[in-house]
Protein backbone atom coordinates (compact mmCIF):
# COMPACT_ATOMS: atom_id res chain seq x y z
CA UNK A 1 0.00 0.00 0.00
CA UNK A 2 1.34 3.31 -1.25
CA UNK A 3 0.44 6.95 0.00
CA UNK A 4 0.88 9.58 -1.89
CA UNK A 5 -0.09 13.21 -1.95
CA UNK A 6 -2.54 12.81 1.02
CA UNK A 7 -4.24 9.44 -0.70
CA UNK A 8 -3.64 5.88 -0.78
CA UNK A 9 -3.24 3.43 -3.41
CA UNK A 10 -4.11 0.11 -2.40
CA UNK A 11 -3.01 -2.97 -4.14
CA UNK A 12 -5.58 -4.96 -6.54
CA UNK A 13 -4.68 -8.23 -5.73
CA UNK A 14 -3.99 -9.20 -2.08
CA UNK A 15 -2.34 -12.85 -2.29
CA UNK A 16 -4.43 -15.84 -1.50
CA UNK A 17 -3.71 -18.22 0.90
CA UNK A 18 -0.66 -19.58 1.93
CA UNK A 19 0.51 -23.25 1.59
CA UNK A 20 2.64 -22.45 3.97
CA UNK A 21 0.85 -21.79 6.94
CA UNK A 22 -2.14 -23.75 8.40
CA UNK A 23 -5.44 -21.89 8.77
CA UNK A 24 -5.94 -23.20 12.84
CA UNK A 25 -3.71 -25.13 15.41
CA UNK A 26 -6.56 -27.45 15.24
CA UNK A 27 -8.20 -29.14 12.64
CA UNK A 28 -11.17 -32.24 12.61
CA UNK A 29 -9.84 -34.71 9.93
CA UNK A 30 -12.69 -34.98 7.48
CA UNK A 31 -12.98 -38.94 7.92
CA UNK A 32 -14.35 -38.07 11.10
CA UNK A 33 -17.34 -35.54 9.92
CA UNK A 34 -20.85 -37.07 8.77
CA UNK A 35 -23.78 -36.18 7.38
CA UNK A 36 -27.21 -36.53 8.42
CA UNK A 37 -30.46 -37.73 6.65
CA UNK A 38 -33.54 -35.71 6.17
CA UNK A 39 -35.69 -35.83 9.73
CA UNK A 40 -38.98 -35.36 7.34
CA UNK A 41 -38.93 -38.13 5.44
CA UNK A 42 -39.05 -42.18 5.83
CA UNK A 43 -37.53 -42.95 2.64
CA UNK A 44 -33.99 -43.71 4.28
CA UNK A 45 -32.83 -45.76 1.72
CA UNK A 46 -32.85 -42.55 -0.75
CA UNK A 47 -31.77 -40.04 2.03
CA UNK A 48 -28.96 -42.73 2.84
CA UNK A 49 -27.71 -43.23 -0.83
CA UNK A 50 -27.86 -39.34 -1.98
CA UNK A 51 -25.66 -38.52 1.25
CA UNK A 52 -23.22 -41.15 0.35
CA UNK A 53 -22.25 -39.28 -3.03
CA UNK A 54 -20.82 -36.21 -1.06
CA UNK A 55 -17.89 -38.51 0.08
CA UNK A 56 -18.83 -38.62 3.92
CA UNK A 57 -17.51 -41.48 6.04
CA UNK A 58 -20.48 -40.62 8.80
CA UNK A 59 -24.06 -40.78 8.27
CA UNK A 60 -26.42 -40.24 11.12
CA UNK A 61 -30.07 -41.34 10.52
CA UNK A 62 -32.24 -38.63 11.90
CA UNK A 63 -35.53 -40.23 13.61
CA UNK A 64 -36.04 -36.96 15.81
CA UNK A 65 -39.70 -37.86 14.76
CA UNK A 66 -41.04 -40.85 16.98
CA UNK A 67 -43.58 -41.51 13.81
CA UNK A 68 -41.72 -41.07 11.07
CA UNK A 69 -39.07 -43.21 12.39
CA UNK A 70 -41.74 -45.88 13.41
CA UNK A 71 -42.95 -45.67 9.48
CA UNK A 72 -39.29 -46.90 8.56
CA UNK A 73 -39.38 -51.08 7.87
CA UNK A 74 -37.11 -53.31 9.53
CA UNK A 75 -35.63 -54.30 6.01
CA UNK A 76 -34.51 -50.79 5.28
CA UNK A 77 -32.31 -50.65 8.28
CA UNK A 78 -30.53 -54.05 7.29
CA UNK A 79 -30.01 -52.51 3.54
CA UNK A 80 -28.49 -49.48 5.45
CA UNK A 81 -26.12 -51.90 7.13
CA UNK A 82 -25.69 -53.63 4.04
CA UNK A 83 -24.46 -50.41 2.61
CA UNK A 84 -22.59 -49.65 4.99
CA UNK A 85 -20.29 -52.20 4.37
CA UNK A 86 -19.99 -51.78 1.00
CA UNK A 87 -19.37 -48.25 1.22
CA UNK A 88 -17.08 -48.19 4.56
CA UNK A 89 -19.31 -45.84 6.08
CA UNK A 90 -20.33 -45.96 9.80
CA UNK A 91 -24.12 -45.47 10.76
CA UNK A 92 -24.83 -43.82 14.43
CA UNK A 93 -28.77 -42.87 15.09
CA UNK A 94 -30.32 -39.90 16.25
CA UNK A 95 -33.77 -41.16 18.18
CA UNK A 96 -37.21 -39.61 18.63
CA UNK A 97 -36.81 -36.31 20.33
CA UNK A 98 -39.46 -37.19 23.68
CA UNK A 99 -39.36 -36.06 26.60
CA UNK A 100 -37.97 -39.18 29.18
CA UNK A 101 -38.41 -37.63 32.55
CA UNK A 102 -41.81 -37.81 32.53
CA UNK A 103 -43.21 -33.99 32.07
CA UNK A 104 -46.29 -33.13 29.76
CA UNK A 105 -48.25 -29.73 30.15
CA UNK A 106 -49.94 -30.96 33.36
CA UNK A 107 -46.65 -31.43 35.09
CA UNK A 108 -45.22 -35.04 36.02
CA UNK A 109 -46.08 -38.40 35.68
CA UNK A 110 -43.85 -41.45 36.65
CA UNK A 111 -46.38 -42.95 34.09
CA UNK A 112 -45.17 -41.17 31.37
CA UNK A 113 -41.48 -41.72 32.37
CA UNK A 114 -42.56 -45.44 32.32
CA UNK A 115 -43.79 -45.33 29.03
CA UNK A 116 -40.72 -42.79 27.55
CA UNK A 117 -38.24 -45.63 29.14
CA UNK A 118 -40.61 -48.39 26.88
CA UNK A 119 -40.07 -45.75 23.61
CA UNK A 120 -36.18 -45.31 24.41
CA UNK A 121 -35.57 -49.01 25.12
CA UNK A 122 -37.49 -49.80 21.65
CA UNK A 123 -35.03 -47.45 19.81
CA UNK A 124 -32.18 -49.09 21.35
CA UNK A 125 -33.20 -52.86 20.18
CA UNK A 126 -34.23 -51.76 16.69
CA UNK A 127 -30.60 -50.03 16.11
CA UNK A 128 -28.88 -52.72 16.76
CA UNK A 129 -29.60 -53.92 13.18
CA UNK A 130 -28.29 -50.79 11.54
CA UNK A 131 -24.74 -52.33 13.24
CA UNK A 132 -25.23 -56.16 14.21
CA UNK A 133 -21.57 -56.60 14.94
CA UNK A 134 -20.39 -53.42 16.03
CA UNK A 135 -21.69 -50.31 18.82
CA UNK A 136 -23.75 -48.36 17.09
CA UNK A 137 -24.13 -44.46 18.79
CA UNK A 138 -27.85 -43.93 19.60
CA UNK A 139 -28.34 -40.08 20.33
CA UNK A 140 -30.90 -39.05 22.90
CA UNK A 141 -31.70 -35.17 24.21
CA UNK A 142 -31.40 -35.28 27.81
CA UNK A 143 -34.76 -33.34 27.38
CA UNK A 144 -37.26 -31.96 25.68
CA UNK A 145 -40.31 -29.76 26.09
CA UNK A 146 -39.12 -28.94 29.65
CA UNK A 147 -38.78 -25.06 30.62
CA UNK A 148 -34.86 -24.49 31.92
CA UNK A 149 -33.65 -22.53 34.68
CA UNK A 150 -32.15 -19.52 33.37
CA UNK A 151 -28.90 -19.27 34.94
CA UNK A 152 -26.63 -15.94 35.38
CA UNK A 153 -23.45 -15.78 33.27
CA UNK A 154 -20.90 -17.14 35.75
CA UNK A 155 -18.83 -13.65 36.31
CA UNK A 156 -22.20 -11.82 37.30
CA UNK A 157 -22.80 -14.59 40.02
CA UNK A 158 -22.58 -12.64 43.37
CA UNK A 159 -23.70 -13.96 47.03
CA UNK A 160 -26.64 -11.04 46.47
CA UNK A 161 -27.48 -12.23 43.24
CA UNK A 162 -27.34 -16.06 43.21
CA UNK A 163 -26.89 -18.25 40.07
CA UNK A 164 -30.02 -17.70 38.75
CA UNK A 165 -31.75 -15.15 36.48
CA UNK A 166 -35.00 -17.50 36.91
CA UNK A 167 -35.52 -20.58 38.74
CA UNK A 168 -38.02 -23.43 37.67
CA UNK A 169 -39.20 -25.46 40.46
CA UNK A 170 -40.97 -28.51 40.73
CA UNK A 171 -42.82 -30.23 43.60
CA UNK A 172 -41.58 -33.62 44.30
CA UNK A 173 -44.71 -34.67 45.22
CA UNK A 174 -47.27 -33.75 42.32
CA UNK A 175 -45.33 -32.41 39.47
CA UNK A 176 -46.48 -28.89 39.61
CA UNK A 177 -43.65 -26.19 38.35
CA UNK A 178 -43.31 -22.70 39.39
CA UNK A 179 -40.76 -19.78 38.10
CA UNK A 180 -39.15 -18.11 40.61
CA UNK A 181 -37.66 -14.57 39.68
CA UNK A 182 -35.90 -11.85 41.89
CA UNK A 183 -38.22 -10.28 44.08
CA UNK A 184 -37.94 -6.74 45.39
CA UNK A 185 -39.53 -6.91 49.31
CA UNK A 186 -40.35 -4.01 51.55
CA UNK A 187 -40.13 -4.51 55.08
CA UNK A 188 -41.40 -2.51 58.26
CA UNK A 189 -39.67 -1.10 60.93
CA UNK A 190 -37.60 1.75 60.68
CA UNK A 191 -35.97 2.90 57.23
CA UNK A 192 -38.18 1.01 54.78
CA UNK A 193 -35.25 -0.80 52.72
CA UNK A 194 -36.15 -3.12 49.79
CA UNK A 195 -34.12 -6.33 50.05
CA UNK A 196 -34.02 -8.28 46.67
CA UNK A 197 -34.84 -11.76 47.75
CA UNK A 198 -32.76 -14.39 45.04
CA UNK A 199 -34.93 -17.53 43.13
CA UNK A 200 -32.56 -19.61 45.90
CA UNK A 201 -34.08 -18.12 49.16
CA UNK A 202 -37.77 -17.79 47.51
CA UNK A 203 -37.60 -21.84 47.14
CA UNK A 204 -36.28 -22.05 50.60
CA UNK A 205 -39.50 -20.01 51.51
CA UNK A 206 -41.64 -21.90 49.46
CA UNK A 207 -40.47 -25.14 50.84
CA UNK A 208 -40.81 -23.80 54.38
CA UNK A 209 -44.03 -22.25 53.94
CA UNK A 210 -45.58 -25.18 52.38
CA UNK A 211 -44.88 -27.52 55.13
CA UNK A 212 -45.60 -25.24 58.53
CA UNK A 213 -48.95 -24.68 56.54
CA UNK A 214 -49.68 -28.36 56.75
CA UNK A 215 -48.31 -28.91 59.98
CA UNK A 216 -50.60 -25.81 61.06
CA UNK A 217 -53.59 -27.86 59.93
CA UNK A 218 -52.19 -30.67 62.44
CA UNK A 219 -51.83 -28.13 65.37
CA UNK A 220 -55.75 -26.70 64.74
CA UNK A 221 -57.31 -29.97 65.34
CA UNK A 222 -54.83 -30.91 67.88
CA UNK A 223 -55.53 -27.56 69.94
CA UNK A 224 -59.36 -28.43 69.60
CA UNK A 225 -59.03 -31.77 70.81
CA UNK A 226 -57.17 -30.57 73.56
CA UNK A 227 -59.36 -27.57 74.51
CA UNK A 228 -62.54 -30.04 74.26
CA UNK A 229 -60.82 -32.46 76.61
CA UNK A 230 -59.45 -29.80 79.47
CA UNK A 231 -62.50 -30.27 81.62
CA UNK A 232 -62.74 -33.74 81.20
CA UNK A 233 -62.25 -36.31 84.42
CA UNK A 234 -60.02 -38.88 84.06
CA UNK A 235 -62.33 -41.41 85.45
CA UNK A 236 -64.78 -40.50 82.53
CA UNK A 237 -62.01 -40.92 80.10
CA UNK A 238 -60.95 -44.16 81.42
CA UNK A 239 -65.04 -45.54 81.04
CA UNK A 240 -65.05 -43.84 77.88
CA UNK A 241 -62.20 -46.20 76.59
CA UNK A 242 -63.69 -49.32 78.28
CA UNK A 243 -67.30 -47.99 76.35
CA UNK A 244 -65.09 -48.26 73.19
CA UNK A 245 -63.34 -51.21 73.29
CA UNK A 246 -66.63 -53.08 74.13
CA UNK A 247 -65.58 -53.47 77.86
CA UNK A 248 -68.36 -51.23 79.23
CA UNK A 249 -72.31 -51.81 79.05
CA UNK A 250 -73.59 -48.30 77.91
CA UNK A 251 -76.72 -49.01 79.95
CA UNK A 252 -74.35 -48.52 82.89
CA UNK A 253 -73.41 -44.88 82.04
CA UNK A 254 -75.13 -42.15 84.06
CA UNK A 255 -76.62 -39.05 82.46
CA UNK A 256 -73.85 -36.60 83.77
CA UNK A 257 -71.32 -39.88 82.05
CA UNK A 258 -73.06 -39.13 78.60
CA UNK A 259 -72.09 -35.99 78.20
CA UNK A 260 -68.45 -36.01 79.56
CA UNK A 261 -68.03 -39.09 77.22
CA UNK A 262 -69.86 -37.38 74.70
CA UNK A 263 -67.03 -34.49 74.68
CA UNK A 264 -64.35 -36.96 74.54
CA UNK A 265 -65.76 -38.98 71.74
CA UNK A 266 -65.27 -35.39 70.10
CA UNK A 267 -61.84 -34.92 70.89
CA UNK A 268 -61.50 -38.38 69.63
CA UNK A 269 -62.26 -37.05 66.16
CA UNK A 270 -59.85 -34.13 66.04
CA UNK A 271 -57.44 -36.68 67.26
CA UNK A 272 -57.80 -38.78 64.22
CA UNK A 273 -57.94 -36.15 61.64
CA UNK A 274 -55.05 -34.55 63.18
CA UNK A 275 -53.69 -38.36 63.17
CA UNK A 276 -54.18 -39.07 59.54
CA UNK A 277 -52.63 -35.48 58.47
CA UNK A 278 -49.63 -36.26 60.34
CA UNK A 279 -49.00 -39.87 59.47
CA UNK A 280 -48.86 -38.28 55.42
CA UNK A 281 -46.40 -36.16 56.63
CA UNK A 282 -44.39 -38.36 58.30
CA UNK A 283 -44.59 -40.70 55.45
CA UNK A 284 -43.52 -38.00 53.07
CA UNK A 285 -40.85 -36.58 55.42
CA UNK A 286 -39.00 -40.39 55.43
CA UNK A 287 -39.47 -41.41 52.28
CA UNK A 288 -37.72 -38.32 50.76
CA UNK A 289 -35.09 -38.49 53.26
CA UNK A 290 -34.92 -41.93 51.89
CA UNK A 291 -34.92 -40.41 48.39
CA UNK A 292 -32.13 -37.84 48.97
CA UNK A 293 -29.66 -40.19 51.07
CA UNK A 294 -30.23 -38.32 54.16
CA UNK A 295 -29.02 -40.74 56.49
CA UNK A 296 -29.28 -38.64 59.72
CA UNK A 297 -32.95 -37.35 59.34
CA UNK A 298 -33.82 -41.09 58.57
CA UNK A 299 -32.16 -41.87 61.97
CA UNK A 300 -34.23 -39.10 63.96
CA UNK A 301 -37.44 -40.36 62.28
CA UNK A 302 -36.84 -43.74 63.34
CA UNK A 303 -36.25 -43.37 66.70
CA UNK A 304 -38.72 -40.61 67.21
CA UNK A 305 -41.37 -43.42 65.34
CA UNK A 306 -40.05 -46.14 68.04
CA UNK A 307 -41.01 -43.51 70.98
CA UNK A 308 -44.69 -41.72 69.11
CA UNK A 309 -45.63 -45.64 69.42
CA UNK A 310 -44.35 -45.84 72.98
CA UNK A 311 -46.48 -42.38 73.73
CA UNK A 312 -49.81 -44.39 72.22
CA UNK A 313 -49.84 -47.46 73.69
CA UNK A 314 -48.74 -49.21 69.53
CA UNK A 315 -46.36 -51.32 68.81
CA UNK A 316 -45.59 -52.71 65.20
CA UNK A 317 -48.84 -51.50 63.88
CA UNK A 318 -50.41 -53.01 67.13
CA UNK A 319 -52.48 -51.83 69.93
CA UNK A 320 -50.97 -52.67 72.97
CA UNK A 321 -52.51 -50.64 75.09
CA UNK A 322 -56.17 -49.29 74.45
CA UNK A 323 -56.07 -47.08 77.48
CA UNK A 324 -53.40 -45.15 76.10
CA UNK A 325 -54.49 -45.44 72.31
CA UNK A 326 -58.27 -44.54 73.16
CA UNK A 327 -57.05 -41.29 75.38
CA UNK A 328 -57.25 -38.17 73.42
CA UNK A 329 -55.21 -35.84 75.61
CA UNK A 330 -52.03 -39.02 75.43
CA UNK A 331 -52.92 -38.81 70.90
CA UNK A 332 -53.07 -34.72 71.84
CA UNK A 333 -49.50 -35.08 73.76
CA UNK A 334 -47.74 -37.51 70.96
CA UNK A 335 -48.71 -35.32 68.69
CA UNK A 336 -47.28 -32.03 69.78
CA UNK A 337 -44.14 -34.04 69.94
CA UNK A 338 -44.75 -35.57 66.14
CA UNK A 339 -45.36 -31.55 65.23
CA UNK A 340 -41.59 -30.62 66.36
CA UNK A 341 -39.85 -33.18 65.50
CA UNK A 342 -41.58 -32.85 61.44
CA UNK A 343 -40.24 -28.87 61.41
CA UNK A 344 -36.96 -30.29 62.83
CA UNK A 345 -36.62 -32.76 60.04
CA UNK A 346 -39.38 -31.08 56.85
CA UNK A 347 -38.21 -31.88 53.35
CA UNK A 348 -37.31 -30.20 50.84
CA UNK A 349 -41.07 -30.97 48.60
CA UNK A 350 -39.87 -27.85 45.98
CA UNK A 351 -36.76 -28.65 44.39
CA UNK A 352 -35.18 -27.34 41.13
CA UNK A 353 -36.31 -28.73 38.09
CA UNK A 354 -32.70 -29.93 37.02
CA UNK A 355 -32.73 -31.57 39.84
CA UNK A 356 -36.15 -33.56 39.66
CA UNK A 357 -35.54 -34.22 35.99
CA UNK A 358 -31.64 -35.81 36.33
CA UNK A 359 -33.00 -37.97 38.42
CA UNK A 360 -36.34 -39.17 36.27
CA UNK A 361 -34.11 -39.09 33.41
CA UNK A 362 -31.36 -41.17 34.41
CA UNK A 363 -33.63 -43.82 35.60
CA UNK A 364 -35.01 -44.02 31.84
CA UNK A 365 -31.66 -44.34 30.40
CA UNK A 366 -29.80 -46.32 33.01
CA UNK A 367 -32.87 -48.76 32.70
CA UNK A 368 -33.45 -48.98 29.06
CA UNK A 369 -29.44 -49.29 28.20
CA UNK A 370 -29.16 -52.20 30.70
CA UNK A 371 -32.06 -54.00 29.14
CA UNK A 372 -30.19 -53.45 25.67
CA UNK A 373 -27.18 -54.91 27.07
CA UNK A 374 -28.88 -57.78 28.60
CA UNK A 375 -29.96 -58.36 25.34
CA UNK A 376 -26.78 -58.10 23.00
CA UNK A 377 -23.87 -58.16 25.66
CA UNK A 378 -20.82 -56.47 23.72
CA UNK A 379 -22.46 -55.34 20.49
CA UNK A 380 -24.94 -53.47 22.27
CA UNK A 381 -25.46 -50.12 21.11
CA UNK A 382 -24.00 -46.94 22.65
CA UNK A 383 -26.45 -44.89 24.40
CA UNK A 384 -25.46 -41.05 23.97
CA UNK A 385 -26.94 -38.23 25.71
CA UNK A 386 -27.07 -34.72 24.25
CA UNK A 387 -27.67 -31.04 25.37
CA UNK A 388 -30.84 -29.47 24.07
CA UNK A 389 -30.80 -25.89 22.87
CA UNK A 390 -29.83 -23.65 26.07
CA UNK A 391 -33.50 -22.74 27.44
CA UNK A 392 -34.88 -26.13 27.70
CA UNK A 393 -33.92 -28.01 31.16
CA UNK A 394 -30.51 -29.86 31.31
CA UNK A 395 -28.64 -27.66 28.48
CA UNK A 396 -25.41 -27.05 30.68
CA UNK A 397 -22.57 -28.74 30.60
CA UNK A 398 -22.56 -29.71 34.37
CA UNK A 399 -26.35 -30.56 33.40
CA UNK A 400 -24.89 -33.33 30.54
CA UNK A 401 -22.07 -34.29 32.96
CA UNK A 402 -24.24 -35.36 36.15
CA UNK A 403 -27.37 -36.97 34.06
CA UNK A 404 -24.24 -39.32 32.31
CA UNK A 405 -23.32 -40.07 35.46
CA UNK A 406 -26.47 -40.73 37.10
CA UNK A 407 -27.47 -42.75 34.00
CA UNK A 408 -24.36 -44.90 34.67
CA UNK A 409 -25.28 -45.21 38.24
CA UNK A 410 -28.41 -46.57 37.82
CA UNK A 411 -26.85 -49.11 34.84
CA UNK A 412 -24.81 -50.28 37.33
CA UNK A 413 -27.34 -50.48 40.00
CA UNK A 414 -29.09 -52.84 37.72
CA UNK A 415 -26.19 -54.80 36.87
CA UNK A 416 -25.42 -55.52 40.04
CA UNK A 417 -28.93 -56.98 41.15
CA UNK A 418 -28.53 -59.40 38.48
CA UNK A 419 -25.42 -60.85 39.80
CA UNK A 420 -22.58 -59.11 38.04
CA UNK A 421 -19.62 -57.19 40.08
CA UNK A 422 -19.21 -54.17 40.39
CA UNK A 423 -15.71 -53.41 38.92
CA UNK A 424 -17.35 -55.05 35.41
CA UNK A 425 -20.87 -53.14 35.81
CA UNK A 426 -18.97 -49.83 36.06
CA UNK A 427 -16.55 -51.05 32.93
CA UNK A 428 -19.58 -51.38 31.03
CA UNK A 429 -21.48 -48.94 31.88
CA UNK A 430 -19.12 -46.57 31.01
CA UNK A 431 -18.65 -48.07 27.83
CA UNK A 432 -22.39 -47.76 27.10
CA UNK A 433 -23.79 -44.70 28.28
CA UNK A 434 -21.78 -40.98 27.08
CA UNK A 435 -22.61 -37.70 26.03
CA UNK A 436 -22.92 -36.10 22.71
CA UNK A 437 -21.83 -32.75 22.62
CA UNK A 438 -23.59 -30.05 20.49
CA UNK A 439 -21.59 -26.79 20.13
CA UNK A 440 -24.36 -25.05 18.46
CA UNK A 441 -27.10 -25.79 21.49
CA UNK A 442 -24.52 -24.40 23.68
CA UNK A 443 -23.54 -21.20 21.79
CA UNK A 444 -27.56 -20.37 22.54
CA UNK A 445 -26.30 -19.44 26.06
CA UNK A 446 -25.14 -16.00 24.67
CA UNK A 447 -28.85 -14.97 24.43
CA UNK A 448 -28.55 -15.14 28.38
CA UNK A 449 -25.69 -12.52 28.63
CA UNK A 450 -22.97 -15.60 28.41
CA UNK A 451 -19.48 -14.65 26.82
CA UNK A 452 -17.32 -16.77 24.54
CA UNK A 453 -15.22 -17.86 27.42
CA UNK A 454 -17.94 -19.14 29.13
CA UNK A 455 -19.50 -20.82 26.14
CA UNK A 456 -16.25 -22.80 25.75
CA UNK A 457 -15.50 -23.57 29.94
CA UNK A 458 -19.27 -25.29 29.78
CA UNK A 459 -17.42 -28.02 27.46
CA UNK A 460 -14.80 -28.56 29.68
CA UNK A 461 -17.11 -30.19 32.32
CA UNK A 462 -18.35 -32.41 29.84
CA UNK A 463 -15.60 -33.69 28.15
CA UNK A 464 -14.35 -36.48 29.62
CA UNK A 465 -17.89 -38.20 28.54
CA UNK A 466 -18.05 -36.89 25.18
CA UNK A 467 -18.56 -40.38 22.63
CA UNK A 468 -20.20 -37.88 19.64
CA UNK A 469 -20.24 -34.43 18.87
CA UNK A 470 -22.61 -32.37 16.55
CA UNK A 471 -21.67 -29.51 14.47
CA UNK A 472 -23.93 -26.66 13.88
CA UNK A 473 -23.34 -22.94 13.79
CA UNK A 474 -26.15 -19.81 14.88
CA UNK A 475 -24.77 -16.50 16.12
CA UNK A 476 -26.72 -17.12 19.87
CA UNK A 477 -30.51 -16.37 19.71
CA UNK A 478 -32.11 -18.86 17.67
CA UNK A 479 -31.97 -22.20 16.69
CA UNK A 480 -30.77 -21.79 13.76
CA UNK A 481 -28.19 -24.80 11.94
CA UNK A 482 -26.12 -23.40 9.36
CA UNK A 483 -22.44 -24.53 8.71
CA UNK A 484 -19.86 -24.13 10.60
CA UNK A 485 -17.85 -21.26 9.99
CA UNK A 486 -21.12 -18.73 9.23
CA UNK A 487 -22.07 -18.28 12.47
CA UNK A 488 -20.29 -17.19 16.21
CA UNK A 489 -19.87 -20.63 17.59
CA UNK A 490 -16.38 -20.91 18.45
CA UNK A 491 -15.24 -24.41 17.43
CA UNK A 492 -11.58 -24.33 17.58
CA UNK A 493 -11.48 -23.26 21.39
CA UNK A 494 -14.70 -25.82 21.85
CA UNK A 495 -12.67 -28.88 20.21
CA UNK A 496 -9.55 -27.94 22.14
CA UNK A 497 -11.27 -27.95 25.52
CA UNK A 498 -12.91 -31.89 24.23
CA UNK A 499 -9.41 -33.02 23.44
CA UNK A 500 -8.48 -35.93 22.49
CA UNK A 501 -12.22 -37.46 23.27
CA UNK A 502 -13.58 -34.60 20.99
CA UNK A 503 -10.79 -35.31 18.13
CA UNK A 504 -12.02 -39.23 18.29
CA UNK A 505 -15.43 -38.42 18.14
CA UNK A 506 -17.93 -38.95 15.53
CA UNK A 507 -18.66 -35.30 14.42
CA UNK A 508 -21.81 -35.01 12.44
CA UNK A 509 -22.86 -31.76 10.44
CA UNK A 510 -26.56 -30.52 11.74
CA UNK A 511 -27.36 -28.05 9.06
CA UNK A 512 -31.14 -28.09 8.39
CA UNK A 513 -31.58 -24.20 7.55
CA UNK A 514 -29.16 -24.40 5.58
CA UNK A 515 -30.13 -27.48 3.29
CA UNK A 516 -34.33 -25.76 3.66
CA UNK A 517 -32.94 -22.65 2.08
CA UNK A 518 -29.77 -22.85 0.25
CA UNK A 519 -30.34 -26.63 -0.87
CA UNK A 520 -26.77 -27.70 -0.72
CA UNK A 521 -24.66 -29.73 1.04
CA UNK A 522 -23.01 -27.94 3.52
CA UNK A 523 -20.08 -30.91 3.68
CA UNK A 524 -17.41 -29.07 2.19
CA UNK A 525 -18.08 -25.41 3.75
CA UNK A 526 -17.39 -27.19 7.02
CA UNK A 527 -14.22 -28.92 5.77
CA UNK A 528 -12.78 -25.50 5.12
CA UNK A 529 -14.40 -24.12 8.47
CA UNK A 530 -12.62 -26.98 10.55
CA UNK A 531 -9.35 -26.37 8.61
CA UNK A 532 -9.28 -30.21 7.29
CA UNK A 533 -6.75 -31.09 4.82
CA UNK A 534 -7.06 -32.08 1.63
CA UNK A 535 -5.14 -35.07 2.37
CA UNK A 536 -4.58 -37.66 5.24
CA UNK A 537 -1.74 -36.11 6.28
CA UNK A 538 -1.92 -32.69 8.31
CA UNK A 539 -0.36 -30.47 5.76
CA UNK A 540 -1.07 -28.20 3.11
CA UNK A 541 -3.18 -27.84 0.91
CA UNK A 542 -6.35 -27.05 3.22
CA UNK A 543 -9.97 -27.13 2.59
CA UNK A 544 -9.93 -23.53 3.42
CA UNK A 545 -7.84 -23.38 0.63
CA UNK A 546 -9.72 -24.86 -2.01
CA UNK A 547 -10.92 -22.13 -3.98
CA UNK A 548 -7.68 -20.89 -5.25
CA UNK A 549 -6.56 -24.39 -6.74
CA UNK A 550 -7.39 -23.49 -9.74
CA UNK A 551 -4.26 -24.66 -11.78
CA UNK A 552 -2.88 -28.18 -13.18
CA UNK A 553 -1.45 -31.18 -11.43
CA UNK A 554 2.02 -29.46 -12.03
CA UNK A 555 1.21 -25.71 -11.11
CA UNK A 556 2.36 -25.75 -7.25
CA UNK A 557 0.08 -26.10 -4.03
CA UNK A 558 -0.83 -21.96 -3.77
CA UNK A 559 -3.28 -21.77 -6.63
CA UNK A 560 -2.44 -19.10 -9.07
CA UNK A 561 0.41 -16.71 -7.91
CA UNK A 562 -1.53 -13.96 -9.80
CA UNK A 563 -4.95 -13.03 -11.20
CA UNK A 564 -5.60 -14.53 -15.02
CA UNK A 565 -5.93 -10.84 -15.68
CA UNK A 566 -2.04 -9.72 -15.53
CA UNK A 567 -1.90 -12.83 -18.23
CA UNK A 568 -4.21 -11.35 -20.63
CA UNK A 569 -3.08 -7.85 -20.21
CA UNK A 570 0.61 -7.96 -20.26
CA UNK A 571 1.08 -11.70 -21.19
CA UNK A 572 2.10 -12.80 -24.44
CA UNK A 573 1.09 -16.05 -26.60
CA UNK A 574 3.82 -16.51 -29.15
CA UNK A 575 4.68 -19.72 -28.69
CA UNK A 576 1.38 -20.98 -27.21
CA UNK A 577 2.95 -21.23 -23.76
CA UNK A 578 0.87 -22.61 -20.56
CA UNK A 579 -0.48 -21.03 -18.18
CA UNK A 580 2.18 -22.28 -15.41
CA UNK A 581 4.88 -20.85 -18.17
CA UNK A 582 3.13 -17.68 -18.65
CA UNK A 583 0.94 -18.20 -21.09
CA UNK A 584 -2.61 -17.01 -21.72
CA UNK A 585 -5.45 -18.89 -23.36
CA UNK A 586 -5.56 -18.62 -26.97
CA UNK A 587 -7.88 -15.71 -28.10
CA UNK A 588 -8.99 -14.89 -24.69
CA UNK A 589 -10.87 -12.07 -24.47
CA UNK A 590 -9.57 -8.73 -24.12
CA UNK A 591 -6.44 -9.57 -24.51
CA UNK A 592 -4.18 -7.37 -26.37
CA UNK A 593 -3.06 -9.96 -29.42
CA UNK A 594 -4.95 -11.52 -31.77
CA UNK A 595 -4.61 -15.05 -30.23
CA UNK A 596 -3.12 -16.79 -33.69
CA UNK A 597 -0.03 -17.71 -33.36
CA UNK A 598 3.18 -16.40 -35.41
CA UNK A 599 4.08 -18.81 -38.22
Amino acid sequence: MVEKAGYKISDIYQGGYSGLTPPSNTYLAAGSLGMTTDPRSANLLQEVSSKLSSGAKQIEIEGVSDKIFDSIPKQHLKEVHRLSKLTGIDVSLHGPVIDVAGFTQSGFSENDRELAEEKVTQVLLRSHELNPSGNIPVNFHSAEGIPGSQFLPPRKRTEETGDYRKMIAVNRETGRMAPLEPDLEYHPGGNVKGEIKTPERRLDNLNSTEWRNSLFQIEVNRENAERIMKDVHPIVIARAAALRSGKLNPAEISGDEKEQIHKIFSAYEFVEQAKMSADSLFSKAYEFAKADGDVKRMSDLKNFSEKYGELIGVEDGKIKSPEKYLNPKIHSEALRELIGTLEENSPKMWVPIEDFAIKKSSQTYGNAAFEAYKKFKDKSPILVIENPPAGFALSTGKDIKNIVVASRKQFVDNAVKEGMSESEAKRQAEKFIGATWDVGHINMLRKFGYDEKEIIKEAEQVAPYVKHVHLSDNFGLEHTELPMGMGNVPLKEIMEKLGEKGFNARKIIEAADWWQHIKTSPFQETLEAAGSPLYSMYMAPYWSQAPGLYQGYHGGLDGQWLPQINYETFGTSFARLPKELGGTPQGAQGSRMSGRPME
